[in-house]
């Protein structure tokens, strides 16, 4: 056997130092005789088998053996196991059970038996643990003497008393939970109606009957022909002479009446059809008169021109498929100036003049096809002013606006021209009322129009302009009054360096106060609010004197 390597540290042989001898030999511990305890085992498994008796100790000598002359009982062994194994207790130092009030002490564990206690070598150094048996876990051997060895009981296995009343548990139900030893109910005796199986058996006869008789016309059907399979199964109806929604309005049972009206109820009062039938106007919403049509975002530059690239690409390859499965023809290649030598070949160099004049008729017949083009997506005059009144008209539903301009002067006719000429161009109505002190223009329509004519008062026309009238001017202001002629009484230009024109009011209105575009001319305030009054808006020239 190789020798044992030395225990690491102080212990042994570590550092070359031997342990000095002790002075006096260690006490060996007595030895302990397993198989009685195996024996006392098996004693006691056999008593508890046979039931409960009473145990009695056996005296114990000093040294802890048992001293009895009659044969042992198996109380008798396990009494005497106990002993031995207190006076184990007590050679070790440790108290034993009877003689303090502590629980008494364990037995040595199993794997004592295989293995000798601790003694002195020949010269002098302790031997170590030499294992003569199976190794195995020292904690494992515990275990086995712990459920091995039996407890000392020291009181007898008499059921105690109960002292207490069980509680009641508040949520145990013995309706829900049928006894173990409950009783079978015995059902009780259910009789068949007199009759039962008879109704039962005679439609079972009727049943075979019935399928009896099918089978039978099956087969006679089979036999004339007239078998879904067959070709006869499979024709259609003929129609009837009058359909059945039609039969009220026909006098015969037939539809060649059709052409005599006293035969046919359509128009008379004996008719099905009558004329009483109700079918209301949808009108919309006033709010929904004075929704602003939202126009669509606008496009960049370089938006549309991608938009385009896009669209004409999707037309280009729509074509080109076209031509590949042979719904069009190929068109003609597009010759220009620059490729024309490129696209002729040899035609170009054998006569370039006659390709050179070819060429040039194209580009012509292209540039005239493509003005024609934009001609014709052109509108005439009459459908462009329909287009603009009906633009005008839907303007005007949306709300009525009211704007209300005060001009010092409006001795030049340019001026007056242009107030008459795009009023009704933007159909508006209103009028405009000239005073030798101060001239008022009222105008109403929609929002678009009176913007239009709002920006035309306030920045287009230049106020301070006056010129000479020209031979037709005189002739059309001979009849005006000083005040309303451009020049002053010795033949001068009047000036209108301090002519101007303000905003006096702006808002918007519930219905029309003119049904017209008009002018008047009012030699004093008086005439000029009673043209106002009958449109119940002299209040307007008052607010136009207070706004000098």
């Amino acid at each position: 056997m190789p020798e044992k390597r030395p225990y690491p540290g102080d212990y042994g042989d570590a550092n070359g130092s031997k342990r000095p001898k002790p002075s006096a030999p260690a006490a060996a511990p007595p030895k302990v005789d397993f198989l009685a305890i195996a024996k006392a085992k098996a004693a006691a498994i056999a008593a508890k088998i046979q039931g409960d008796k009473p145990r009695t100790e056996a005296p114990t000598s000093a040294n802890g053996s048992t001293q009895s002359t009659a044969p042992l009982s198996a109380a008798e062994k396990l009494a005497a196991m106990k002993a031995r194994i207190a006076a184990m207790a007590g050679t070790t130092g440790t108290p034993t059970s009877a003689s303090t009030n502590t629980p008494p002490v364990r037995p040595p564990p199993s794997h004592a038996s295989s293995m000798s206690l601790p003694s002195n070598r020949d010269d002098g150094k302790p031997k170590r643990y030499e294992t003569n048996g199976p190794r195995f876990a020292t904690t494992l051997g515990n275990r086995r003497v712990d459920s091995e060895t039996p407890v000392p009981e020291s009181r007898s296995r008499a059921p105690a008393a109960q002292t207490e009343e069980p509680l009641e548990n508040p949520y145990y139900d013995p309706k829900a939970v049928p006894a173990r030893g409950a009783t079978r109910v015995a059902r009780g005796l259910l009789f068949n109606q007199r009759g039962k199986y008879l109704d039962q058996a005679s439609k079972l006869r009727a049943q075979g009957r019935l399928e009896q008789i099918k089978s039978v016309l099956a087969k006679q059907a089979r036999q004339a022909g007239l078998d879904e399979n067959s070709e006869r199964g499979f024709l259609v109806q003929m129609p009837p002479e009058v359909e059945w929604w039609d039969e009220g309005l026909l006098d015969e049972p037939s539809y060649d009446c059709m052409n005599d009206p006293a035969k046919v109820k359509i128009n008379g009062d004996n008719s099905i059809i009558t004329p009483y039938v109700q079918h209301p106007v949808l009108l919309k919403a006033p709010q929904d008169q004075l929704l602003i049509e939202v126009k669509p975002m606008y496009l960049t530059t370089k938006e549309q021109a991608k938009l385009r690239r896009m669209r004409r690409a999707a037309d280009l390859k729509e074509h080109q498929a076209k031509i590949r499965l042979g719904l069009e023809p190929p068109p003609p290649p597009k010759v220009k100036r620059g490729n024309m030598m490129r696209v002729m070949g040899e035609q170009a160099i054998a006569d370039p003049t006659a390709v050179e004049m070819l060429v040039e008729s194209q580009i012509a017949e292209r540039h005239d096809s493509h003005v024609k083009a934009n001609e014709d997506r052109k509108l005439s005059k009459e459908a462009r002013l329909a287009k603009l009144a009906e633009n005008q008209e839907k303007d005007a539903k949306k709300g009525l606006h009211m704007c209300v301009f005060k001009i010092n002067t409006l001795a030049f006719g340019k001026h007056r021209y242009q107030i008459d000429h795009n009023g009704k161009q933007l159909a508006l109505t209103g009028i405009t009322l000239f005073h030798p002190k101060m001239n008022l223009v009222i105008v109403e329509g929609g929002v678009h129009a009176v913007e239009k004519f709002k920006k035309l008062m306030l920045n287009r026309i230049k106020w301070t302009d006056n010129d000479r009238p020209t031979d037709i001017q005189e002739e059309k202001s001979a009849s005006d009054p000083q005040w309303m002629k451009p020049l002053d009484g010795s033949g001068n230009l009047k000036d209108h360096s301090s002519n101007k024109c303000t905003l006096v009011f702006e808002g918007e209105v519930k219905q029309h106060a003119f049904r017209k575009w008009a002018s008047k001319m009012c030699e004093t305030d008086g005439e000029a609010k009673e043209a106002l009054s009958r449109n119940k808006l002299d209040s307007l020239w008052a607010l136009a004197k207070a706004s000098e």
